[in-house]
């Protein structure tokens, strides 16, 4: 189907605390495949398996045809072998499938699971991986933030998140989570749930691993430190007289996001070094980031992004006529120094 042009195979992974609702989610998806054949990676300790009422067979190997067409397995060993064996039985015809679905454990961190997808060559000639999903349950969703740092990296990390059981807890508990999310990661959309009832298109061929000019960032998020962007800079943190969510000061999350912004161009070398050595000290801390850059010397858009110390950057469109050329940079991470970055990024402009 619409593997595009590469031949490569998307990739999905996704993620979410124990009882989120991942499983009912991915039945659901697995069952509105819309003709699509999906290999499905379970990467779970004793949960729920997926297997229930739509695997077929009970078998001991470890790859399952289920009834709609879609493969099943349960990593015994590393994500990457997996990966690779299922690429390589594809190859030869002895499995059919278009895409893939990580499920990782409640548990885990995306970020080494993402990193897979780059690291290792036979993994990245014939995978592309398209996007992190997490699942957050709103009912829980505020005491698992506040507990387990795991809960907030998959939150940093993601590219869509979905909040699930929304109905169980008023509107204004679900406002102030949702707006506790947006200050950790403001490039994801968030969406509700209601029993893992997702339409396809916000599930797949999110491209969030793209390097393309569409900078998702949560366009009021931006608003609130627009004029001040270099007075001060806790903007995204403390609204003051303007914020409107009496819950909001309580969460000094670890996790958080900042945004730089500048009309004058970079010089690419000094951003280069600078980057390359923030990414050597900080790499482990910075989940995601993401950025859209004005450089000196071309008259087309630089795009750069990373997960950890994976760093890539590309050439994309020219500047439009008329259009004012503005380096945008968002980063996502733990503990991240921000005036280390903000002083740093500003003394690479040209």
């Amino acid at each position: 189907m619409s593997t595009g042009s590469t031949g490569l195979i998307p990739a999905t992974i996704l993620t979410g605390f124990l009882g989120s609702g991942k499983t009912t989610l991915l039945k659901r998806v697995l069952s509105e495949a819309h003709g699509q054949k999906i290999a499905v990676i379970e990467n779970e300790f004793g949960e729920e398996n997926i297997d229930n009422d739509i695997l077929v067979t009970e078998t001991k190997e470890q790859i399952i045809q289920m009834s709609n067409g879609c493969i099943c397995c349960s990593i015994r060993e590393d994500l990457r072998e997996t990966l690779a064996d299922l690429a390589r039985r594809r190859r030869k015809g002895e499995l059919d499938f278009e895409r893939v679905v990580i499920e990782t454990t409640g548990l885990a961190d995306p970020g080494p699971v993402a990193q897979t997808f780059f690291m290792d060559d036979e993994v990245a000639e014939a995978y592309l991986l398209d996007s992190v999903l997490t699942l957050v349950d709103a009912k829980h969703g505020d005491s698992q933030l506040d507990t387990r740092q795991e809960a907030r990296r998959q939150v940093g990390f993601a590219d869509q998140i979905f909040l699930s059981k929304t109905d169980l807890v008023d509107e204004g508990s679900v406002e102030a989570l949702t707006h506790r999310i947006k200050h950790m990661n403001p490039r994801a959309p968030q969406h509700r749930v209601h029993f893992g009832e997702v339409p396809i298109a916000q599930v797949f061929d999110l491209r969030g691993f793209n390097l393309n000019t569409k900078l998702e960032i949560d366009p009021d998020f931006l608003a609130a430190g627009d004029a001040h962007e270099h007075e001060h800079h806790h903007h995204d943190h403390e609204h003051g007289e303007h914020c409107d969510h009496p819950h909001h000061h309580h969460h000094d999350d670890d996790v958080k996001s900042f945004v730089f912004r500048s009309e004058r161009a970079f010089n690419p070398a000094r951003l280069e070094d600078f980057l390359g050595s923030i990414v050597q000290i900080y790499g482990p801390r910075m989940l995601r980031y993401k950025g859209v850059l004005h450089m000196q010397g071309t008259d087309r858009k630089v795009i750069f992004q990373g997960v950890h110390q994976m760093m890539g950057s590309d050439l994309g469109p020219k500047w439009a006529e008329g259009e004012a050329r503005l380096s945008r940079m968002v980063f996502i991470g733990i503990e991240l120094p921000r005036d280390i970055f903000q002083q740093g990024l500003e003394q690479c402009l040209a």
